[in-house]
């Protein structure tokens, strides 16, 4: 039994837009992925191997065990790399972004395999970046903002939706939308461009109404990866902006990583 992480690949880099598109309602959908988009699966644990229950064993004896077991189960599936040895950590961290990992993770050796908890620490990449307000969301309970939505001009001088910020007390909250409630405007990302509120069969029957504003606030904000030209998850805001001009705020300033491909990080 095998602990392990499903990925796609392409253009030897982890895909997660691609991964989301396998799991599908229509068999001939996921069919027919499997064929144009394989996935694969990376192993980084064992839990228990010729009948044996290794739960509670330290995670060093697991890990040998696993390279064994690795060694002759179908090379589709890859192991994941591991060391002991902290600079090679560090410098994995830095080169294996590229391949679009998010970061690392540290296990203690002498660690048993625990369920339901995360026993491990995972350090991940923290950049900044300026984005201007482009619009706004609601809050559920309606009296407040929910999340600003964030954008950086692209070639051509359109505003792009890239992700958004949600990270606000109650009371910052309320603020905020009479802030921006006086800039609301007709239109703010352009309509060549990736716009927020597209419907997904991910977001089912959830309220994605937004309220445009005026593009003209700055904020600084910090996120961890990106998948193609947006942020992964939700960014983290930093701070406000009023010495920075909008029109500076464009996809320059996002930080391309250099280094191997999913192919030479995995066996």
């Amino acid at each position: 039994m095998i602990d392990g992480e499903v990925v796609v690949v392409d253009q030897d880099a982890l895909a997660f837009d691609m991964l989301q598109q396998r799991i599908h309602p229509a068999e001939s959908r996921i069919t027919m992925l499997s064929e144009k988009t394989p996935s694969t699966l990376v192993a980084f644990d064992l839990l228990a191997d010729a009948g044996t229950d290794l739960r509670s064993v330290p995670f060093a004896e697991r890990r040998s065990r696993l390279e064994v077991v690795m060694a002759d189960i179908d090379p589709a599936w890859k192991l994941t790399p591991s060391t002991t040895d902290v600079a090679v950590g560090k410098k994995w961290f830095d080169e294996f972004e590229a391949a679009g990992c998010d970061g690392i993770v540290a296990k203690a050796l002498s660690s048993i395999y625990v369920e339901g908890k995360r026993e491990m620490l995972k350090f991940k990449h923290r950049r900044a970046v300026d984005c201007v307000v482009g619009g706004y969301r609601i809050h559920k309970d309606g009296d407040k903002i929910g999340s600003l939505l964030l954008g950086l001009y692209a070639e051509g001088g359109s505003l792009a939706f890239i992700g958004h910020c949600s990270g606000f007390s109650n009371h910052d909250r309320v603020e905020l939308l009479a802030k921006f409630d006086a800039l609301k405007d007709t239109a703010s990302f352009g309509e060549d461009v990736r716009a927020p509120g597209g419907q997904s069969r991910w977001s089912g029957d959830k309220d994605l109404s937004w309220v445009p504003v005026k593009p003209g606030v700055v904020v600084e904000i910090s996120y961890d990866q990106l998948t193609g030209e947006r942020f992964r998850h939700a960014t983290r805001f930093e701070r406000w902006r009023p010495d920075k001009e909008p029109l500076d705020c464009t996809f320059d300033q996002l930080d391309r990583p250099d280094g191997p491909g999913f192919s030479g990080i995995v066996t």
